[in-house]
């Protein structure tokens, strides 16, 4: 996997990156910027956090 060589809060910290991008994405009403990258980017980092035991809220994808 592409985040094996990271460290447990370099994971984090890039999942609440796209967390914090998702909410600002749903608070424009007009444009929304991320799209199944950032999808694909944030179920990737969810199953590293989950294969380490680490805990970080799921995104809500609206």
């Amino acid at each position: 996997m592409k985040f094996e060589k990271l460290s447990d809060i370099s994971v984090l910290r890039l999942y609440e990156n796209i967390r914090q991008q998702v909410a600002a994405d749903n608070s424009n009403d007009r444009y929304h910027f991320l799209g199944e990258a950032a999808k694909q980017q944030a179920a990737d980092l969810r199953r590293e956090i989950e294969r380490r035991n680490l805990y970080a809220p799921p995104i809500e994808w609206t």
